[in-house]
Order: structure tokens, then C-alpha cells, then sequence
């Protein structure tokens, strides 16, 4: 999906799990298929699995979840990863690479219409947690202010003119454009709320995955899951819960556009799925106007 991606397969995971882990050594590995863009996941036994970093400039990601998502963890509503090991860089893979406790669960997806807003609440629920905890020492997180992003974003719902409806899109973005940048103090944000990083069993959301982005910054970081994720219905609810002003609405709506339509071009040849995600948020921020 990247030029000049490091190369990773289950029999190199297996090697590298044997190595530095001898004691799962016996255990049988399998690649995890996705739309992650970020890291390589692959399953390691029935209780564990790995991830690795598909890029140098991701590898600190899972640093920061080594440090930070024990203390997350105890806090929180929903599951999230469990670190169980760091593994190191050798010659044959050049990153840090670490093993999580396996959460069961399937990505998030289109539910029954009664479903929607009581994921709508679970999730906001999470996000008031996230946000009601000591920043003290987090990391810095969070997108540029949206002023900084308009180049590139203007550019990429050209590039996506043909997959989406490029010049609502562009009404949109200039309506974000209006909003004010954030000035209130950072509060801990995920960063990533897509339906990948969700999981759901038995109808209910009960994870929330992939914290290498997480840290404090603007909580509109956090509001993208309104049209990333939910449909009308659980938008409505999830913006109650979440109890904003329209500034950081609109800010939002901004920050939902800007990722989605960087992704549709970047990925239309290599991640068809992410790309067909994104081509959702993109016809629900258009829902809402202007």
C-alpha cells in the first residue's frame, strides 16, 4: 500500500516470534485481513496477536501504546488492546514490533436500525471517559488546524471527483473552513475512531482498537466517528451525548472530510475497502449540508 513498505509475511512473524519468544514458538500463525493501513496484524495461536509496522515513521505508534495503554486500560468502558510483549528489530525487519492480548469481536458495520444509537451512546460514553482523565505527561495528538489542511484536502476531493460528489464536497470544506480553530485545553483524544477500530460481538460495540495515535488535543478529534461511523440516527444521538457547541461541529465534519478524501485517492488501486469506508463518510458529511 506504500512505496517502500517494509515486506511482512506469517513465515517471517513465525520466525520472529520463535526468536524472541520461544516459548510460543509452537504456536500456529496466521495473518489477520483487514483495512489497516498503518501495521501488519497476524494472530499467534488462539490468544495473542501481533502487530507490525508497515513504515519507520509508524514504529513509535506502538511505543506509545506500550507506555500508555496499561494506565488507559483500568479507566476506560471498553476493551482496549492489552500489550503482552515488545518485540525488537533485526536484520530481516527493521522495526519494533509488539504482541497484544487477542479481544474478540468483528469490525463495526452497518447495524439494524434500533442498534445504531445504543452504539452511538457506548461509544460516547468512551469518549467522555477518554477525555475526563489526567492529560498531565500525554503526548501530543490531534490533526493540524484545518487552514493548514486545505491544500491538500481541496486537492484530493479533485483527485476523488470521479467517486464522489466533488463539488459539494468542496461546499462543505469551506464551510469547515469558517469554523474557529480550538483554544480550549487539550483533552485525551483516540484520534482514529473508524469502524475498523471498533469491534462489536453480539450486536453491542465492546473494544475500541489502534491507540498509536492517541494522546491530548482537540476533542473534535473524536467527533469524526459521527460521520465515520454512524449513519443519521446515530449521529444525532452520539452529538447529544457528546454535548458540543456548533463550532466544534462544523470543526468536526471538517476533520471527517479532510481524512476521508485524503484516503480515496491515495488507496483506490491498494485497500479497496478502506476506500469504500471513506467514500461513506464522505456521502454522510454531505448529508448534513451544506
Amino acid at each position: 500500500m506504500h512505496a517502500g513498505e517494509a515486506a511482512i509475511d506469517a513465515d517471517l512473524v513465525a520466525r520472529l516470534v520463535a526468536e524472541q519468544f520461544p516459548a510460543l514458538a509452537r504456536l500456529p500463525v496466521a495473518e489477520v485481513r483487514s483495512t489497516g493501513t498503518v501495521n501488519a496484524v497476524y494472530r499467534i495461536g488462539g490468544d495473542l496477536y501481533a502487530r507490525l509496522p508497515r513504515m519507520a515513521a509508524w514504529a513509535a505508534d506502538l511505543e506509545r501504546e506500550q507506555r500508555w495503554l496499561p494506565w488507559l486500560a483500568p479507566q476506560l468502558p471498553l476493551d482496549i488492546p492489552r500489550p503482552v510483549a515488545a518485540g525488537q528489530a533485526t536484520a530481516a525487519y527493521p522495526f519494533g514490533w509488539a504482541i497484544y492480548r487477542w479481544i474478540e469481536g468483528e469490525p463495526y458495520a452497518d447495524a439494524p436500525p434500533g442498534d445504531e444509537p445504543r452504539a452511538a451512546r457506548d461509544l460516547a460514553r468512551f469518549v467522555r471517559a477518554l477525555r475526563r482523565l489526567d492529560p498531565a505527561g500525554a503526548p501530543p495528538a490531534g490533526r493540524r488546524p484545518l487552514r493548514e489542511l486545505d491544500e491538500g484536502t481541496r486537492a484530493a476531493i479533485e483527485q476523488a471527483r470521479s467517486a464522489i460528489d466533488a463539488d459539494a464536497a468542496h461546499r462543505a470544506w469551506d464551510d469547515a473552513l469558517r469554523t474557529d480553530p480550538w483554544r480550549g485545553d487539550a483533552v485525551w483524544i483516540h484520534t482514529d475512531l473508524l469502524r475498523p477500530n471498533l469491534l462489536t460481538r453480539s450486536g453491542r460495540l465492546t473494544a475500541v482498537l489502534d491507540f498509536g495515535g492517541a494522546g491530548v488535543g482537540d476533542p473534535a478529534a473524536d467527533v469524526i466517528a459521527a460521520w465515520a461511523v454512524f449513519g443519521p440516527a446515530g449521529r444525532s444521538v452520539y452529538r447529544e451525548e457528546l454535548d458540543m457547541d456548533e463550532q466544534m461541529w462544523r470543526r468536526a465534519r471538517g476533520y471527517a472530510l479532510h481524512q476521508a478524501a485524503m484516503i480515496i485517492p491515495y488507496y483506490a488501486e491498494t485497500n479497496p475497502g478502506f476506500v469504500a469506508l471513506a467514500r461513506r463518510t464522505v456521502e454522510q458529511v454531505l448529508l448534513d449540508g451544506p
